[in-house]
């Protein structure tokens, strides 16, 4: 089952699960990637991946993080002291949580506003690099990924850095094996996506792969992919 869609007033389309993050589910995301040696270990992890991502692509001067969430990787985006940082959420409560309980070394460096992916409010090139952690292992349906990445490709000037799930390792057929043997749910929001067929959906966004930094290669579904805009 694919994830649901619907198209706003603006006719921008909504996702079912971006919706749910209202003030207690922020508090909640905040707080869920401390608790416990996995979570730490995990999250020490994918900051490592996403740090190597941006080495990968020039170390940009400028970037987007979106989502930001509540700012989990804004302490590495702010590791250049002349990196410019735009933190974009659909959620306002979630940039808000992030504000208030992050460092404020770090966030009196952060640009916040809200946006859909589907629609980022700035202009073609406007900063060097997309920073998208977390978001596209929510995408189910191809035309949504393809319409989110080719609005990546039009902000950035040089580079998008995407993670998801990709197929090809243990955690990826051990999810299939037991989503099959599932009773067949009304709505789902996370996606193992084969990688011939994302791999495709950049190249018709006008995105280039030059690098993967996998999580745990051959076991982790989790990839990170540095992609160059294609001018």
């Amino acid at each position: 089952m694919m994830s649901k869609t619907e198209n706003g007033a603006s006719g921008i389309p909504l996702l079912e699960f971006s919706k749910k993050y209202d003030e207690s589910q922020a508090r909640c995301y905040f707080e869920k990637h401390g608790k416990g040696f996995g979570r730490r270990l995990s999250n020490w992890r994918e900051t490592v991946m996403m740090r190597k991502s941006l080495k990968l692509a020039g170390n940009p001067k400028t970037v987007l993080d979106l989502p930001s969430g509540t700012g989990r990787f804004w302490e590495m985006l702010a590791e250049y002291p002349d990196r410019e940082i735009y933190a974009a959420d659909y959620s306002f409560d979630m940039l808000i949580r992030g504000l208030h309980m992050r460092p404020e070394h770090v966030t009196r460096r952060i640009r916040p506003f809200r946006c859909s992916a589907f629609s980022i409010p700035l202009g073609d090139g406007a900063v060097e690099s997309v920073f998208c952690a977390r978001l596209l292992h929510h995408i189910g349906e191809r035309e949504d990924r393809l319409a989110m990445l080719k609005e990546m490709a039009r902000v950035a000037s040089q580079s998008v850095c995407v993670s998801l799930w990709i197929d090809g390792n243990y955690k990826a057929r051990r999810r299939r094996k037991l989503e099959a043997r599932r009773r067949k749910k009304r709505y789902q929001n996370r996606f193992v996506v084969e990688r011939q067929v994302i791999e495709e959906g950049f190249r018709q966004a006008g995105l280039k792969p030059i690098g993967r930094i996998d999580f745990m290669k051959f076991y982790s579904m989790w990839s990170t992919y540095v992609l160059r805009k294609v001018f």
